[in-house]
């Protein structure tokens, strides 16, 4: 099963999740506050962390903030009582790749957090170590692009939809089949964490980010 690592000042909602978590046989850490939950992420492997925004010292915005300046990130699901539409967003935008409202069902918590929880992204036995197109060399063992401005550093997440989209290059990817594929979600959950990757994708493959909308179809990463 699973690491995860639940952060929140609340005592109450941590020992609740902790106590339900590890009875799916997940091994579970906690943190009171952002800066103690980036000194975890630092010093122990995490497979996904449930976050609050709202908390002392560094709140969740902030702890997502962080965790973009690293090579590589655990997936997190931000929990919060926040009822401000443009928070989630943020969250969103910032890189969660999902956001639940408190109070939340259990059940559906640990839908999700399956559902998020990364899939295998190594390369099938036999596949080349690199995929090299529109101007990108991705290294499947090491999980790292380069364009020709450099190294650019991606979270597990963008590493796995830009592998996707590399290997199925000048083919439309729909919405439907990279959420199935890269998500692990047979429906759409009626958020936009594929257009919130995308967004980052074509961000750190600047100038000349090779992946396009198809209006009506989804993405498409263009190897003229």
């Amino acid at each position: 099963m699973a690491r995860l690592l639940v952060v929140d000042d609340e005592p109450r909602i941590r020992m609740y999740l902790i106590r339900s978590l590890s009875a799916q046989g997940h091994t579970v850490y906690e943190a009171a506050d952002g800066q103690a939950a980036l000194d975890q992420i630092n010093s122990r492997d995490v497979d996904l962390v449930l976050l609050d925004l709202a908390m002392p010292r560094r709140g969740g915005l902030e702890v997502l903030r962080a965790l973009k300046l690293r090579e590589s990130s655990p997936p997190v699901i931000v929990l919060t009582a926040v009822t401000d539409i443009s928070a989630r967003i943020q969250a969103l935008d910032g890189g969660a790749v999902d956001v639940v409202a408190k109070p939340f069902s259990g059940a559906e918590l640990s839908a999700r957090i399956r559902r998020h929880l990364l899939p295998q992204t190594s390369p099938p036995p036999g596949e080349q170590r690199y995929l090299e197109a529109g101007g990108v060399l991705l290294d499947l063992h090491r999980r790292r692009a380069v364009t020709g401005h450099g190294p650019v550093s991606l979270t597990e997440r963008e590493f796995a939809l830009l592998a996707h989209l590399m290997r199925r290059r000048n083919n439309v990817c729909s919405r439907e089949e990279l959420l199935h594929d890269i998500w692990d979600l047979s429906f759409d959950p009626g958020s936009n964490v594929v257009d919130v990757c995308v967004r980052r994708l074509r961000l750190k493959l600047q100038p000349d980010p090779p992946i396009e909308t198809v209006r009506g179809g989804g993405y498409c990463f263009y190897d003229d």
